[in-house]
């Protein structure tokens, strides 16, 4: 005698497909935000490019400002391991350590390519800009701040990040000459002397 299959029951998916399905929504996602920026990015859209119900999209992550949240930590998790620079040697060489990561993060095009995408939406919306302020606060400068025994230490750490990244932004994305042919350790050895006296001199 045979068994018919129970019919799957509808609701939370089996555990089994949790994480590719999730993992699907959040590259959905971060393509959709990408494409269309924040404003024109829907969750019905976001759950159409992944192959699932919208329903589903809102179980794993609730609204569209936490599906951006989420897309927006995929895309610079690479540069969150850029405390453990910091902390990776000795003090007088912080700022080359952290200069090289953050420029080597940017250099890579698989890795600023997704950043650059999502960034996009942060600076034409005031939502998407406030989650991404968010991120880089608490996952990245505070983190970096942590490092540094020293006074105004959060403030430190943004003028050091805005250093490295308006280098970047002008490299990679205005793409201004000669800035952006020349080669990467002439860059790393003029701007991480100045990223060293924000991150340590009294």
């Amino acid at each position: 005698m045979t068994t018919e299959p129970a019919p799957r029951r509808r609701g939370r998916p089996p555990r089994a497909e949790s994480g590719d399905t999730r993992d699907r929504i959040l590259t959905a996602a971060r393509e959709e935000f990408s494409a269309r920026g924040y404003e024109k990015t829907s969750v019905r859209g976001i759950a159409k490019a992944a192959g699932v119900d919208s329903a589903l999209v809102h179980h794993y992550f609730g609204t569209k400002e936490q599906v951006f949240e989420a897309a927006v930590e995929l895309a610079f998790a690479p540069a969150l391991s850029a405390p453990d620079a910091v902390a990776a040697g000795p003090v007088d060489g912080v700022g080359e350590r952290l200069t090289r990561f953050i420029l080597g993060f940017w250099d890579d095009p698989a890795t600023r390519a997704p950043l650059l995408a999502i960034l996009r939406s942060a600076v034409n919306n005031e939502t998407a800009a406030a989650v991404f302020r968010r991120l880089v606060a608490v996952q990245l400068l505070r983190r970096v701040a942590a490092q540094l025994d020293l006074p105004d230490a959060e403030l430190r750490a943004e003028l050091a990040a805005a250093q490295i990244v308006g280098t970047a932004m002008m490299r990679y994305v205005i793409k201004l000459e000669p800035l952006a042919s020349v080669d990467l350790e002439l860059i790393i050895a003029r701007v991480a002397p100045v990223v060293q006296a924000h991150l340590t001199r009294p």
